[in-house]
């Protein structure tokens, strides 16, 4: 009888209750916890990846204009690149531009890296063919002078499930350039 007044009163029955609710406060925590998680990898793994696609495009600008050749820069651009598996999932181009006698920027020379993804140079593509440059790079190119131009692209895949989880599109082609 003692035990059936417990079980019934009403502190007794509030903790019966209440149960469950630690479980499914627990359950909605950790999902959210790990969508951070999941996002704050992914979020970091852009930004290294960024900053490795910096790296290379400044050492193939400034390797191209010490007069190394174009194609060897790309090779080496290759070789350092490895991290981000350019030769499967990137492409590199590396253009010559120079001042033609009417003042009209031309491509004069350029060399890419095998296709592993398909992209098109911003600053235009063949030989002779005239150059797309922004106004930053107009000015610091002079009569005589040639600008090198490295381009680096790389096709972003998320490593956790966050992107289709939340079904939202990161960028899928990082683009990072430099103009020595």
């Amino acid at each position: 009888m003692n035990r059936k007044l417990i079980r019934y009163t009403a502190c007794a029955k509030r903790i019966e209750d209440e149960r469950g609710g630690a479980l499914v406060e627990f359950a909605l925590c950790i999902s959210m916890l790990l969508v951070l998680v999941y996002g704050l990898i992914d979020f970091s793994q852009i930004i290294l990846d960024h900053q490795v696609m910096s790296g290379l495009s400044r050492q193939g600008s400034d390797l191209a204009s010490r007069g190394t050749k174009l194609q060897d820069t790309v090779s080496a651009l290759d070789t350092q690149g490895a991290s981000l598996n350019i030769g499967a999932n990137g492409r590199i181009i590396v253009t010559a531009v120079a001042e033609d006698s009417s003042g009209n920027f031309q491509i004069v020379d350029q060399a890419e890296s095998p296709p592993g993804i398909s992209v098109t140079s911003a600053v235009g593509s063949g030989v002779g063919n005239t150059a797309t440059m922004p106004a930053s790079a107009k000015t610091a190119l002079k009569a005589g002078q040639t600008l090198y131009v490295t381009e680096v692209f790389y096709s972003y895949r998320p490593m956790t499930p966050i992107g289709a989880f939340l079904n939202t599109s990161l960028a899928s082609t990082l683009y990072e350039s430099a103009y020595f």
